[in-house]
């Protein structure tokens, strides 16, 4: 076979070298496709993490609970102000729950401590309380649980009857069933709902002086607020937060 010498090379010297040369130019392609997708899928996956973290903190921002204070009103029961945080949607009550946590040695208040066992056993150590707003008596608004306007704060008389607080009549005409952004709110929240000897008595009177109480107030679908209540006094009006 003849070989022809073209500029010092012979024709399949020169073949061989374009070969190379298309092969390192796929090569190229290649990596760059390969490089390409990479970038495009890195670039993807970031701003879907982008676009979570932002509807996680706009859902965080948009449903939650900023409480203002929360005041004694009695030995089991307290008056928590509050409103909706900077930027929240409207809220419906059905959707907020709170709970409270405590530490309490004499449950039963009888002035023996930590009774864990035995036939004098009153849970003492941890307690846990929880509830829902609008979860009041459904005949009474000035019970536990009702959220209602500040101005409105105060026992009713909606039948006239001469009875502030009844259990006849329909007494639910403040109820708030939605929290609407820019207003004002209270609620009263029974700390020992359900009775003694439960595991779930955070009442005042069997706290003392100094100590805390753990609240937190959560919206579904939304952000949570944690507050801490110390007792500084135990009296009507006091000042917990």
């Amino acid at each position: 076979m003849k070989n022809n010498t073209y500029r010092g090379k012979t024709e399949s010297e020169s073949g061989a070298i374009g070969i190379g040369a298309m092969i390192v130019f796929i090569a190229l392609i290649l990596v760059a496709a390969v490089a390409s997708a990479v970038i495009i899928q890195t670039g993807e996956k970031l701003q879907q993490n982008a676009q979570q973290t932002g509807s996680d903190t706009q859902r965080e921002i948009a449903g939650k609970i900023a409480v203002k204070k929360v005041v004694v009103e009695d030995s089991d029961e307290v008056f928590m102000y509050f409103e909706s945080s900077p930027g929240s949607d409207v809220l419906d009550v059905r959707d907020i729950a709170w709970q409270v946590a405590c530490t309490n040695r004499d449950p039963d208040g009888d002035g023996i401590l930590d009774e864990t066992s035995g036939a004098g056993s009153d849970n003492a150590g941890y307690q846990f309380i929880a509830g829902f707003f609008g979860d009041g008596d459904d005949t009474d608004d000035d019970s536990a649980n009702f959220a209602y306007p500040e101005e409105f704060m105060g026992p009713t008389d909606d039948n006239g009857d001469g009875t502030f607080g009844q259990v006849t009549g329909a007494d639910t005409s403040r109820e708030a069933m939605f929290i609407n952004p820019g207003e004002n709110y209270v609620i009263k929240m029974d700390l020992n709902a359900a009775g003694t000897n439960n595991g779930d008595d955070c009442g005042i009177d069997n706290q003392n002086i100094n100590d805390e109480i753990t609240l937190w107030i959560h919206i579904q679908g939304g952000g949570s607020t944690y507050e801490t209540l110390t007792i500084t006094d135990k009296t009507f009006g006091s000042d917990l937060v």
